[in-house]
């Protein structure tokens, strides 16, 4: 008689614990996939795809430490590939100074006042000179901010007679500021002067 009522409880307490297991199993289950789509998340927050060409190439985000001198580094060359390209044409650099300067403290705006006042673009303007520069290298200290830097390069001056190559070399610092779409690096370079700018080599044409 009691038989039935026996296994109806026995039956009734393995099927409660195989529910337990399974609420359980679930519940773990469902942690995990919680976990995984937070580092999955927090993966495709890192990186960034470029559509070049109709191909997409991944990018990936890094921290400013991380990349802080290669930035630097092209920050002191653009600045430089700016203010020393020169073409025969006043709109062409009007364009590029102001471009340069976006990068430069007053500094790099007294030195180009002062070549404007000493007749120097004027002679590019009115002698059909070209200006170019070569980075040879940059150094930079980034051990501390404001960061030091010191910059080699080679500038050569395209007359239509002769070709000037001159040494140059210059130094300053720099300061971190905002990224803008005028300054994608976000420094700004301090106290920035020529060292060295003598002439090297001419070249009759």
């Amino acid at each position: 008689m009691f038989q039935p009522t026996k296994n109806i409880d026995t039956a009734f307490r393995s099927m409660r614990q195989f529910m337990f297991w399974v609420v359980i199993g679930s519940i773990c289950v469902s942690l995990y996939a919680l976990y995984q789509n937070a580092v999955l998340s927090a993966r495709l927050q890192d990186k960034v795809y470029l559509l070049s060409n109709g191909k997409a190439a991944e990018l990936f985000a890094v921290g400013r430490k991380e990349n802080l001198a290669v930035e630097a580094k092209d920050h002191i060359a653009r600045f430089h590939e700016l203010f020393f390209s020169l073409d025969p044409d006043e709109k062409a650099i009007a364009f590029t100074i102001k471009k340069a300067l976006y990068l430069s403290d007053a500094t790099a705006k007294k030195q180009y006042d002062d070549l404007v006042e000493s007749g120097y673009i004027g002679g590019i303007i009115s002698g059909n000179v070209s200006q170019q520069i070569m980075i040879d290298s940059v150094a930079v200290s980034s051990t501390a901010e404001p960061y030091a830097f010191r910059c080699y390069a080679t500038v050569r001056i395209i007359r239509s007679t002769s070709m000037v190559t001159r040494n140059l070399v210059t130094q300053g610092f720099l300061r971190s500021i905002s990224r803008t779409e005028h300054n994608p690096h976000g420094f700004l370079i301090e106290k920035w002067e020529t060292i060295d700018n003598r002439d090297i080599k001419i070249e009759e044409r």
